[in-house]
């Protein structure tokens, strides 16, 4: 992984089953902060959760972290400012869309 960024860029690397969440996460996500938007696997664009188009869980921190940087690589000069975060994600299937787990994460306390 030499092309990525350190691992703590994105929020410190985590395991679903270590975090106690208030429901179910079905993998992990790339949020850009301030937004209800998700890094889509298949189109590399940001899209908002409730897109049916969406393809926004990732199987493991890494390959989140893989994605988000590539993505940081190609639209930030300098990559320090991403304004990106590794989060827990799930998906609601009746309601057929993504779930922020956290909700929307500030960018700014």
């Amino acid at each position: 992984m030499s092309n990525t960024l350190p691992a703590d860029t994105f929020g410190d690397p985590f395991l679903l089953d270590d975090l106690p969440l208030p429901r179910q996460p079905a993998g992990y996500a790339v949020q850009r902060l301030d937004t209800d938007t998700l890094l889509d696997r298949h189109s590399g664009a940001f899209l908002p959760v409730r897109s049916p188009e969406l393809a926004g869980l990732f199987p493991t921190f890494d390959a989140a972290h893989a994605a988000a940087s590539a993505w940081v690589t190609q639209h930030c000069p300098p990559p320090a400012d991403h304004c990106l975060a590794i989060v827990p994600a799930g998906f609601d299937p009746f309601l057929n869309r993504h779930v922020l787990i956290y909700g929307v994460l500030c960018g700014q306390p």
